[in-house]
């Protein structure tokens, strides 16, 4: 009987000890997953750990789903256990890091990534960080606006350390134009490229303004009440009137004329003739609106280009192009050389009706031209042929450049062709140079001379300058501007030999 008993219970300890085994083998947790793999299909793989520095892996999670890899992650609450594929974590102190392999049609879009606390989000497996936000803080989301074309292996990494817990991803594709944005209107009809944000961000579309009949325009982008609320089409996608801009083309030939450029915006604008190398006009900051003009005399071919850019409130650009036609037509316009330092001048112009005067200008560089002589206008009718001349005596080595200004009774002025004829100084050869100076100007000569004045004059006359040589050969330094004394502007240098002019020429000093 003793012997059954004890039989009896050292089986119910063998029982007893291996269902105690099995019981703590069911309460074993075990992570799964390989930390590694990405998601596809727009679903996302979480790998959670606890430890916010990514310590103890605990096992996965999905998000997203197969419309749409966008989600919004809050854990279940805070200080609670949320579940993974493997095991458990508390929620608190703990970190995820998110992967998916994404393949993006080519366009623009807009990713946003959010979290309490840190969050970072990457397109190259985690190499590069796209959103960093890695610190401590309450619910935050950032922004990133960028252009995607094929596949990418995106990583989103999260963690907490107390208090809520949240991460969001979203990303949504960016209507944008498709236009070749450097093309410029033609016929008077400028084409308009519409950008989202004030810096010609995102583009979005294309516009044109003005017409056949002209290339006027007074734009307001459909805003009348100010509410930056309204929608304003192109030919691809809306924009809403705040904090846009705008880059008008146009190419136009234009006819010898004097013209007036009217620019108007509010906020800012800028206006160019040469493609946006330089700005006749530029009003580029936050303003209501206001209007400048600018005038010049044109002839020929140009790429007008008009930018604006809108900040919020009335939205409003505008451009106004006239020209000023006199009163006189010129028929001819010619130089021909009379000696080594004599230019005659010759015109012909007839419809000279209520016109005042004529003014001849030279230059030696073709760009800056000066004053030479006035003459005023002959008595004339529309039908009248009226012929002019001049003889100007100049003594210089090169080319010389002269143009013809119009001037009407009123006041306007009109140009005609700039033309150049080919100057000497005789056997002497002597130079004074440079035309444009800051403070050094040369004065070179082939033979010795004897008893030479150099003098410098203003405009008005007046003797501003001077140095004697008792023998002037080779080439002589001058210092013309000493401490910087001369303002910028025209001056005349001359060089005489007690008898004759020997050199003469008009220089800018800077």
């Amino acid at each position: 009987m003793k012997n059954l008993y004890t039989s009896f219970l050292f089986t119910f300890l063998i029982l007893l000890t291996a269902a105690g085994a099995d019981a703590h083998s069911c309460n074993a947790c075990t992570p799964v997953g390989d930390q590694t793999t990405y998601g596809t299909n727009n679903v996302w793989i979480g790998y959670v750990y606890q430890g916010k520095t990514f310590g103890t892996y605990a096992g996965w999670v999905n998000e997203g789903a197969v419309s749409s890899p966008n989600f919004d992650e809050s854990f279940g609450g805070t200080n609670t256990t949320y579940n993974t594929a493997g095991c458990p974590i508390t929620t608190e102190n703990f970190a995820v890091r998110y992967k998916l392999t994404k393949t993006f049609t080519s366009g623009t879009y807009i990713i946003t990534v959010g979290g309490d606390d840190g969050y970072r989000f990457s397109l190259d497996g985690g190499s590069t960080w796209a959103i960093n936000n890695w610190n401590d803080h309450s619910y935050t989301s950032t922004p990133d606006t960028i252009t995607l074309n094929g596949s990418y292996n995106m990583v989103l990494e999260y963690y907490e350390n107390g208090g809520d817990n949240r991460v969001t991803f979203n990303v949504v594709q960016v209507c944008t134009g498709t236009e070749n944005q450097t093309v410029y209107g033609t016929g008077n009809v400028w084409n308009g490229y519409i950008y989202q944000g004030m810096n010609f961000n995102i583009y979005k579309g294309k516009v044109t303004e003005g017409s056949a009949a002209g290339a006027n325009f007074d734009e307001n982008f459909g805003n009348t009440g100010n509410s930056n609320t309204a929608t304003y089409s192109t030919s691809s996608c809306g924009i809403t009137t705040y904090q846009f801009s705008a880059r008008y083309r146009l190419t136009k030939t234009l006819s010898n004329n004097t013209y007036t450029f009217t620019i108007g915006g509010d906020d800012g604008y800028r206006f160019s003739l040469d493609g946006g190398a330089t700005w006749a006009i530029n009003k580029w900051s936050d303003q209501s609106y206001t209007v400048t003009s600018y005038n010049v005399a044109l002839n020929g071919t140009y790429n007008m280009v008009l930018e604006y850019y809108d900040n919020g409130g009335a939205d409003r650009v505008s451009f106004s192009m006239t020209s000023s036609t006199l009163p006189v037509t010129l028929i001819s316009w010619s130089a021909t050389n009379l000696s080594n330092d004599q230019a005659q001048l010759a015109w012909q112009s007839s419809n000279a009706v209520n016109f005042d005067h004529y003014v001849i200008q030279r230059s030696t560089d073709g760009e800056f031209f000066q004053d030479v002589h006035t003459v005023p206008a002959g008595a004339s009718s529309p039908t009248n042929v009226k012929d002019y001349s001049y003889t100007d005596t100049y003594s210089y080595d090169g080319a010389v450049y002269y143009r013809l200004v119009m001037v009407d009774i009123d006041g306007r002025t009109d140009y005609s062709k700039v033309i150049s004829l080919t100057m000497h100084q005789g056997p002497q050869s002597i130079r004074i140079f440079p035309t444009v100076v800051n403070n050094d100007l040369f004065i070179e000569t082939s033979q010795t001379l004897s008893g030479v004045r150099f003098e410098l004059y203003d405009m008005s006359g007046a003797r501003l300058r001077s140095r004697d040589w008792s023998l002037l050969t080779g080439r002589e330094h001058i210092d013309v501007n000493g401490a910087g004394t001369l303002p910028a502007g025209a001056y005349i240098a001359r060089l005489t030999d007690g008898h004759k002019v020997l050199a003469k020429q008009v220089i800018l000093v800077r």
